[in-house]
């Protein structure tokens, strides 16, 4: 002979452990059915996210049951209501459906059948809607999305910069020193480094160099003491020979 109250709560002990939140105890009289037994409501929705989560679950189902005398071996009551966004004829239908299986399912515990029916028939009838929702969301993120403008810092256009200012840099300290400074051996002569850094620099030539590193530390890019040693050396080989070029015609110029 078959145990039924047993079976009944082993049924309840292993909805509460797979449900857990969802699945409660509630009075009969919020039940909606005629009996004073124990009864259940299980909450669903039509996506899997967390039914508390009233902005991304806008429809929300209470599937009530209570277990009859010989269950399972006679259909457990069943009751649908709409806890949040469903619609009456809905709630008949999807409660004939579910009245349905249950018939269908006899002799064997059947409650959480019956959940993943309702859960399904909710997908398919409101999870479209939901979609459908998002998407709308997503577009309308999509164009409050802010394009940048200007021109993007590569690689390249970093080391073109940088190539610039090491020059400009390389000739106002070799326009700054004196013509000994320049004109003295290479082996002897001073860096446009080391000549500013020796603090022969005019105070003049001091302040004009300063306010234009002030201007290029906006940048904020720091460089060794080597970074621009050799590239400096070039520019005052340059400087030098176009000097001593423009030296020479003059000398010839006047003879």
């Amino acid at each position: 002979m078959t145990d039924h109250v047993q079976e009944q709560e082993m049924e309840i002990e292993a909805l509460e452990a797979i449900l857990m939140d969802e699945f409660k105890e509630i009075h009969s009289g919020e039940s909606g059915l005629n009996t004073s037994k124990r009864c259940f409501q299980i909450t669903l929705s039509p996506q899997d996210d967390d039914p508390d989560q009233s902005t991304t679950t806008p429809v929300l189902l209470g599937l009530i049951f209570s277990h009859t005398e010989k269950y399972p071996d006679e259909p457990p009551l069943l009751n649908v209501k709409s806890i949040r966004g469903m619609h009456t004829s809905d709630l008949k239908i999807l409660k004939e459906k579910l009245e349905q299986e249950a018939s269908e399912n006899l002799g064997m515990a059947m409650i959480y059948t019956l959940v993943t029916s309702a859960k399904e028939w909710l997908s398919e009838r409101y999870g479209q809607d939901a979609d459908a929702d998002n998407d709308e969301e997503e577009e309308s993120t999509k164009d409050e999305v802010i394009v940048p403008h200007g021109e993007p810092v590569t690689v390249d256009t970093f080391l073109a910069w940088r190539e610039r200012f090491e020059a400009e840099l390389a000739l106002e300290r070799a326009k700054l020193m004196p013509e000994s400074a320049l004109t003295a051996p290479k082996e002897k002569r001073l860096s446009g480094r080391q000549w500013f850094e020796s603090g022969r620099a005019t105070v003049k030539g001091a302040t004009h160099v300063n306010e234009e590193s002030d201007e290029e530390d906006d940048e904020e890019i720091d460089f060794d003491d080597d970074d621009f040693e050799d590239d400096e050396e070039d520019m005052l080989e340059h400087y030098l020979a176009e000097k001593s070029d423009s030296s020479t015609h003059s000398s010839k110029r006047a003879a």
